[in-house]
This record gives structure tokens, sequence and C-alpha cells, in this order.
């Protein structure tokens, strides 16, 4: 038995997460401020494993909810440059999404290719036609399919992924006019399969299917069909058979290539494969009035589902959330603490990895690990890193629950150094 998982499904998939992100509460986290075990240079390759799950909840730092703004279908990225030869559309090609069939301007315009000239693409594909281009002096015919708002642009628009929607509603852009006036099963090409012999004259094409009003001619030369020109692209097709008759010759074969279904421009997303989504978020200083603390760094970022307010069952929905769990100090002597000392404490014996230290309010952020040990801390004993102490005052919990939700995305880096002044513009690409 064979079976294939179709582009249409990798296509819901990614709406799926998407709207998942509108009705749910799906947040962005950053973690690990130790450094890596060999070294900060060589990042630890993440592995999907329960392990590895609790070891990413267990050294999570902070949250930040995701808005569905935040979130858009992507293509791959696939630039206009003359001299390029790009693919065309074919519905028949399996492989058709790894290949350059649409392109993007520098006037953050999309075209897709009906159809390639004989070489490479000199004549820039420009204009808003809501139907396809006129063939250009290189042979090319491109349909023109949306233009990038501003704020597609600035905010998911990369040097390999490009934001694709499908509108649902009129919003009065040029998309929805190609949208709606995009043509159900039409034939805007039909492709030469064998040119034959022995022609002396233009041979009559036939195409027959379940649909109507398509007619094309046939060019010829030397006493081949070379070429197969529609004159009328006619609508409703799903099948359509191609015949070649008369001019003398015989042997001259060819196919209709079928548009997709709702016609060329009904639907971005599926039509040029956007079963990529990609999340952008930012992480403005301190965010969420310190939840995201600036004095440590991070090696660690994913995405989880649902988590719990602490010590509850109750999903989270706050805009920002602390992971780590916290006490104040009074007291302090012999110095100060820092991110990334080991605190031990004196009466409990329980250690943990200092996170971030508020030296105004006294308040230490910390997490437990197998490399920290653990325990409990309590008030009034001492705390020590090296010489320095100080005792603690209140132990405070955290507001995310640990290991509550479903981790959906484990990302290790090279260590991010944060600032108070420093906006984190962090962009995430999955494909589905």
């Amino acid at each position: 038995m064979t079976a294939i998982i179709t582009q249409d499904m990798r296509v819901r998939n990614a709406d799926n997460f998407i709207n998942t992100v509108g009705t749910d509460s799906v947040y962005f986290f950053i973690g690990r401020s130790q450094p890596w075990p060999n070294s900060d240079t060589d990042v630890a390759t993440p592995v999907d494993r329960v392990a590895d799950q609790f070891g990413a909840q267990q050294k999570m730092v902070a949250l930040k909810r995701i808005a569905q703004s935040d979130v858009t279908n992507a293509i791959t990225r696939y630039n206009w440059i003359s001299g390029n030869t790009y693919a065309e559309y074919d519905d028949q090609d399996s492989a058709l999404t790894t290949k350059q069939f649409y392109v993007i301007t520098d006037d953050l315009n999309v075209y897709k290719c009906l159809k390639v000239g004989s070489g490479a693409s000199v004549v820039k594909p420009t204009g808003t036609n809501v139907y396809a281009n006129p063939e250009a002096a290189d042979g090319y015919i491109w349909k023109y399919m949306y233009t990038l708002s501003g704020t597609q642009a600035s905010k998911f628009l990369t040097n390999t992924f490009i934001p694709v929607n499908t509108l649902t509603v009129d919003d009065g852009s040029l998309q929805w006019d190609v949208q709606t006036a995009s043509e159900v099963g039409a034939i805007h090409r039909i492709r030469v399969t064998a040119g034959g012999t022995g022609y002396t004259s233009a041979p009559t094409v036939t195409i027959d299917g379940d649909g109507a009003g398509a007619t094309a001619t046939a060019t010829v030369v030397a006493g081949v069909v070379t070429e197969i020109t529609m004159s009328t692209i006619g609508n409703n097709y799903s099948q359509a058979v191609v015949t070649i008759s008369g001019g003398g010759g015989s042997a001259a074969t060819a196919r209709a290539v079928i548009s997709p279904v709702g016609g060329h421009g009904s639907d971005p997303v599926t039509e040029l494969g956007g079963f990529f989504t990609m999340l952008n978020v930012q992480l403005d200083g301190s965010e969420g009035a310190g939840d995201f603390p600036v004095d440590n760094d991070y090696r660690q970022l994913g995405m989880v589902l649902n988590p719990y307010e602490y010590g509850t069952t109750n999903v989270a929905t706050a805009t920002t959330l602390i992971a780590t769990e916290q006490l104040t100090y009074t007291g302090l002597s012999g110095g100060n603490f820092a991110p990334d000392d080991l605190m031990v404490g004196q009466t409990s014996g329980a250690q943990a990895y200092i996170d971030s230290v508020d030296t105004v309010t006294g308040t230490i952020r910390f997490h437990q690990e197998t490399g920290s040990g653990f325990g409990t801390f309590q008030v009034g004993e001492s705390v020590e890193v090296g010489g320095v102490s100080a005792t603690v005052n209140t132990l405070v919990d955290p507001e995310a629950e640990k290991f509550s939700g479903d981790v959906l995305y484990i990302e290790n880096r090279s260590p991010v150094t944060r600032a108070a002044d420093q906006i984190e513009d962090v962009k995430l690409v999955l494909e589905f």
C-alpha cells in the first residue's frame, strides 16, 4: 500500500496552527542562562524527547503570549532577478513547490509564472492587472497575485521567506480583486509534448473536457508544431484532452495545463505552497515591567501551548509571565550576587543558579537543575555565593506553573545578550 500527505494537508496544518494561536494561549519563552556543556560555540542540538522538554521547562525564565497578528503563512522567497530562469506552473508537476515558479519584485509585488520563455527572464513583471499579464518580450507570462503591505514587509519579510495570506473578506485591496476575478478551471497554457513532423500549415487544436470555452492555435516551424497559444482560456475545466489534427503532418501531441481549484490567484496560500508559518515576537527591554530580565543572556527559546497559572489548572492568559522562582533578601554583605552564580542555602542546603538580580528591590530570580542541585530555601536562612551572603526575607512563587502546557518548539542558540534599551526581533519559521 502506498500513500502521500498532500500539500493541502500541509497547508491545513499550518492554518490550524495559526488558528490555535488565535484561540488558545501560545507563549514564546526564553531560557537557559547557563553556558552549554562544552562551550558556547558548541550549541547543543535539541532532541524530541521528554527529557529535553523537561529541561527546557526547568530552565525557562520568562514567557510572552503570541498574538494572532504575530503569525502568518509564509512561502520561500524567490526574488525576480534579470537573467534568472524560472519555472512555470504545471498542474502535473509533483515537485512544483520546490521550484522558483513565483517571484517577488522590488515593488513588493508577488507574481506567479504561468509560462516560461525559451530562456532567462529579462523583462521584469510589472503591473497589478487582476488578470494574467500578456506574454512579455522574453516569452514569460506572469500572473499578479498580491502586494505586501508595509506591516507585512516590516514584520515578516526576510531574506528567505515571504508572508502570504488568503483573504476571506473584502479589505479594499488589490488582492481581493485578484481573488474574486480568478477564472475557475481556466486553461492558460497548452504544453506541446511532441512536435510531430511534416506539417505544412498550422493544424487545428481541439480541446475537449468537462469545461467549456477554451480555444487555441498552433504555430509550425520547419514542419514541427513548436507552440500552442491560447485564444480563449475557458472555464470550469478539471480535465481536458488536446487533439491536434490536419495541417498535413502527424504525431504532434499536447496537453492542457489546468489552473488550480478556484483559478490562479484565488487562494495564494495554497497555490504558492504556504505550508510554512512564521512568527514574529519582539522583546522590548525588560518587557512586562521586568518579567524579562536584562542582566543575563539566554541560549534557548521556544513555544509552549496553554501553560497554567501557578498553583492552578487555569490556562494562563497574561501578556507576560515569570517562569522562575524568586526570593527577596536583606542584610547583604561581602559584595553583590551576580547572574549565573551558584547560590547555596546555609541551613536548608538548597542550591540554585541565579538567573537575575535586582539590587534595588533585593530580589533574586533562580532555577534549579541537575547541574545545580535541588532543595527548598527557607525564610530566615543565609544564602551564600563565595564570600557574599544575605538573609532570605521572602520566597516568591513563579507566575507560570512549572511543567504545565505542551512544549511545541525548542531552539538552541549561542548566547543572546539582553539590555534595557534593546529590542529583540525574533522570527521563527515552522514547516508543516
